[in-house]
């Protein structure tokens, strides 16, 4: 990482660049001159008192006290992609909403206020791609009321980590006493080589809709009631994909919705006395032959923190983290 100008560390970042992404250069308060360095990249989020706050790409929040800055620069708002298809913050957080649509929904200027009787978070929260049309305190009021009024806790889903993300809003939250809980990374990847792996696929199952078994197997909702299935038969295009067990049960199951260019994967679980046996990697190979011939061409599917299985089993697959999400709560748990 360059600071160097002419020889000398310069800070060329003012509270003027708030919303910018930046990246510093900080002296430890424990460090004589001369001694250990923190490097931190993320987007300013705010300036005041003394304290620089950046929102790191993860959406963790870095408070540094501006005596101990020795250097900072604005940097390019999102690096280049190597790999996978192009895609914007927006163009995703679009498709991901549509592929898990809430049983009731209301507008607030650009935001999207989702219920569905509590079944997931992506489902009960707000997503807010744009202005409310009211100032910020207001609209948090509206949206707390409208949560109550459905005995329901009020989330806000957020991004981070790419052009256009939420980073700003985040900072918001936090000063105003909303809670981050859940963290999540959304990864994209082209669709062709998942279908391509030489992978048997002979034992899954295709279906347009989910059956008790798959969603026991599931295990997040305890039964089919309407407003789950409203929710997960919600989409452009929905698939289920089963692989059946011993009995009446079921040793994996996956979810993908194709919608335009795009294929989501969601829901891929696998019975643990059936782990290892490439039952995952069958079911997102027997859903991606099906998404391609629909006409997808490019995939995504998210990844929630601490999942190190999944993320490896993906990797390989050759998907790559985009930007990460967030769902944050009034209040906290």
């Amino acid at each position: 990482m360059e600071f160097t100008a002419g020889g000398r560390l310069e800070v060329r970042i003012t509270p003027a660049d708030v919303g910018k992404r930046v990246s510093v250069r900080r002296l430890s308060e424990t460090s004589s001159p001369g001694g250990k360095y923190t490097d931190t990249v993320g987007v300013l989020t705010s300036w005041t008192d003394g304290v620089v706050l950046i929102t790191r790409r993860d959406g963790a929040g870095v408070r540094i006290p501006e005596r101990s800055l020795v250097a900072g620069k604005v940097v390019p708002s999102a690096p280049a992609r190597r790999r996978g298809p192009a895609a914007s913050y927006a163009e995703l957080a679009r498709v991901t909403a549509r592929a898990w649509r809430p049983v009731e929904s209301e507008r607030l200027g650009d935001w999207e206020l989702r219920a569905a009787s509590g079944f997931t978070r992506r489902a009960n929260s707000v997503l807010p791609l744009g202005d409310p049309g009211r100032p910020l305190d207001e609209a948090l009021t509206y949206v707390r009321q409208w949560y109550a009024a459905r005995h329901l806790p009020p989330y806000v889903q957020t991004a981070t980590g790419a052009e256009g993300t939420q980073e700003l809003l985040c900072a918001e939250l936090e000063a105003r006493g909303w809670k981050r809980e859940v963290s999540a990374e959304l990864h994209i990847g082209a669709l062709a080589p998942v279908a391509d792996l030489d992978v048997d696929v002979s034992r899954v199952d295709l279906s347009r809709s989910c059956d008790q078994a798959w969603l026991r197997r599931y295990g997040r909702a305890g039964e089919l009631a309407p407003h789950v299935a409203k929710v997960l038969a919600s989409g452009p295009s929905v698939w289920f994909a089963s692989v059946p067990g011993s009995g009446d049960s079921t040793a994996a199951i996956g979810r993908c919705v194709v919608d335009g260019r795009w294929a989501g994967f969601m829901a891929v679980e696998v019975d643990p006395e059936h782990r290892r046996q490439g039952l995952a990697t069958a079911v997102m190979t027997a859903l991606a032959r099906q998404a391609l011939s629909d006409g997808a061409s490019a995939a995504w599917l998210q990844v929630e923190d601490g999942n190190d299985g999944a993320r490896a089993l993906y990797g390989r697959m050759g998907f790559a983290a985009h930007h990460a999400y967030h769902h944050y709560r009034h209040g906290g748990a």
